[in-house]
């Protein structure tokens, strides 16, 4: 790391300030290193002369059309970046996905110099040409990379310094890069700030043309914050399915996007999209108030792309959530049961409720709780619940961050808010942060374990000093907060191997309690039943007897979550009926029910014959012969999905 003392930021801000940004350049560092090495077995030698050569004006227009997307959605936002470092001896660049340049804005003293090293359009910049570079290194490690003076491979380009994020479209693919490069003298340290939230709104500009029918929701759990970079953005079909979500949405909703493309409007918000439409017929709608299953409350406007007919019909054949789910938490005009309390979780475990009992001790008293155990142990749960029966509770915010989703380029911004003008596409006035927001309340730190390092030695002086500078100011705003924590990461071990700070370890860690996996609980049914009441109110269908015992027959490898999940489609399926039979669980539910060995249930009639001593294959040959070969008649008779008899079907040449 020596050339860091000779660089403009060095010597800057205090000791902590220091630390976070040495803990940074750690992890570039370590991602030059490794591009090193690929620059060498490409066989690039560090003094050999840079290749020249670009495409002819026939073969740019060619690679222009074929990025026609990229390039008409980044060119207004590569010019507003310009505006931001004009007269810096700097330019702004953008590459297609293999690091071939298609557009450039620049100073001209600097653009001069850039062609010397072809750094223009028609160039390719790909690590296999150019060696380690940050469009070639952004492109191969697919995430935001400054590569500075002699970081880079070949000595002639040792004179740049350079920081590029890649973009991507809504199913994750890298679409190309958006650099800005200068003189390595030219360095600024908010430089790489300016190009991932630039890389953001491209990527938010590639969503909204991608869809151009169907439904588009801005939102954010802040007013202010709807229409801002830092705004949440999902697209759905006219029916109300599932189709995109910008990076700042998928950190609100806590979900990545493969769990995402199963869900529609209504599973995500609790409410059928014709509540939408409706609310959309007002002559002043405005923002629209409405509720994550955490129970957090976001505000939305929604773009409606489409036809009148269209708009119509949509309303007809929308995908609804059954009547009985509610629209608000309790307490805010429907029937919605409260969020869980301590006594709502206290349910009958032995060790929940020692942990239970551990918590009321130290609540209000200022000591920091880290909650640990597996994935989907209900970590958030318990978190809102100590927050109610803390005395803050009542009255103050609970604010929920998931470590492991905060989107790269989006850290700075989201957590400890903006000043005005702090960056491109930055709302006016600034914006306060989610810690911030947790001012008076309590702040929870989920998957804490996942914190990159640099962030933690951000978070730790917020923990000590109880003040966050928002991003582009000199200001320090008080922040007051009960924190809770939680992590499925082993702590102890991550501080030993260096991969978590030992200090900030400590701080988080007052006291700690673990949550038990769901197989090893023994309230099962108390907690289906549970959720159950709180997600389908009191008039929902109940469980039948063959699902009761699937439910709790099942290791449930995904805990609460998985529970959870798997009874809100149930309600879904269920909507109307009054009971939830195994036709109502997700047919994947059911195959790995059948594959972990669960004995076929005895089936309805006319096969109520059969007996439990039958083998798997004579029950379902018996239940195809009573059904006429009808394969969903049999798969309801016995209690089993289709897929598992189409299964069978085929392992015996049937």
């Amino acid at each position: 790391m020596q050339h860091l003392a000779g660089r403009p930021d060095a010597g800057m801000g205090n000791a902590p300030a220091l630390q976070s940004e040495a803990d940074s350049r750690l992890l570039d560092l370590q991602a030059i290193e490794r591009s090193h090495q690929r620059s060498s077995s490409y066989g690039i030698t560090r003094r050999q002369r840079p290749d020249l050569d670009t495409l002819s004006h026939p073969d740019l227009a060619l690679t222009l059309e074929s990025n026609h997307a990229l390039f008409g959605h980044a060119r207004p936002v590569m010019e507003t970046l310009y505006d931001q470092i004009r007269n810096t001896h700097s330019m702004v660049i953008l590459s297609d996905a293999s690091g071939t340049i298609l557009h450039t804005l620049g100073d001209n003293d600097f653009l001069a110099k850039a062609d010397r090293v072809a750094l223009g359009a028609g160039g390719c910049w790909s690590e296999q040409l150019r060696g380690t570079n940050a469009i070639g290194t952004a492109l191969f490690e697919q995430k935001p990379t400054t590569v500075h003076a002699q970081e880079h491979y070949l000595d002639a380009n040792r004179f740049l310094t350079c920081s590029a994020a890649p973009i991507f479209d809504h199913l994750g693919k890298v679409l190309g890069v958006l650099d800005v490069s200068g003189e390595c003298g030219s360095f600024h340290k908010h430089t790489m700030a300016l190009v991932r939230m630039s890389a953001q709104m491209i990527e938010n500009h590639l969503q909204a043309g991608s869809f151009p029918d169907g439904i588009t929701l801005h939102f954010h759990s802040r007013p202010e914050f709807v229409g801002t970079l830092v705004e949440g953005i999902v697209n759905f079909t006219p029916g109300g399915r599932f189709l995109a979500a910008n990076r700042s949405a998928l950190f609100q909703l806590g979900l990545p996007l493969g769990a995402l493309q199963s869900h529609t409007f209504s599973s995500l918000f609790g409410v059928p999209v014709s509540m939408l439409f409706d609310h959309y017929r007002k002559a002043a709608p405005g923002l629209m108030a409405l509720y994550l299953h955490s129970g957090i409350q976001i505000h939305a406007r929604a773009e409606l792309r489409l036809r009148e007919q269209h708009f119509q019909n949509t309303r007809e054949a929308a995908i609804d959530a059954p009547a009985s789910v509610p629209a608000t938490p309790a307490g805010r005009g429907t029937a919605l049961p409260a969020l869980p309390d301590l006594q709502m979780l206290d349910t009958g475990d032995e060790r929940m409720a020692a942990v239970i009992a551990k918590l009321r001790k130290v609540i209000d008293r200022d000591i920091p709780i880290l909650i640990t155990g597996e994935t989907g142990t209900g970590k958030e749960w318990l978190a809102q619940a100590i927050h109610r029966e803390s005395v803050r509770g009542a009255t103050a915010p609970f604010v929920a961050l998931n470590c492991s989703a905060i989107p790269e380029n989006l850290i700075e911004a989201e957590l400890f808010g903006y000043e005005d003008g702090a960056f491109t596409g930055a709302r006016r006035k600034g914006a306060l942060g989610k810690i911030a927001q947790a001012h008076g309340g309590t702040l929870f730190l989920d998957e804490i374990g996942d914190m990159p390092l640099a962030l933690q030695a951000r978070l730790l002086r917020v923990l000590q000093e109880r003040a966050v500078a928002p991003l582009g100011g000199s200001r320090v705003v008080p922040v007051n907060f009960a924190l809770v924590c939680a992590t499925h990461q082993p702590l102890r071990e991550m501080v030993a191997r260096h991969a978590f700070r030992e200090d900030l370890y400590y701080r988080i860690n007052g006291l700690q309690v673990k949550l038990p996996p769901l197989r090893e609980r023994s309230d099962l049914a108390q907690l289906a039943e549970m959720i159950l009441r709180h997600e389908g109110g009191p008039q929902a269908p109940r469980f039948d007897e063959q699902v009761r015992s699937r439910l709790l027959s099942n290791r449930w490898p995904g805990n609460l979550r998985q529970l959870a999940n798997l009874i809100r489609t149930a309600l879904a399926m269920a909507a109307g009926e009054e009971r939830i039979g195994l036709r109502h669980l997700p047919d994947d539910f059911l195959d790995e029910d059948d594959a972990a060995g669960t004995a076929l249930p005895l089936p309805d009639k006319p096969c109520a014959s059969l007996s439990m001593q039958d083998s798997e294959w004579d029950a379902i040959e018996r239940a195809l012969r009573a059904h006429g070969g009808n394969v969903s008649a049999a798969s309801k008779a016995l209690g089993i999905s289709r897929n598992t008899i189409y299964r069978r079907l085929k392992a015996h040449g049937d």
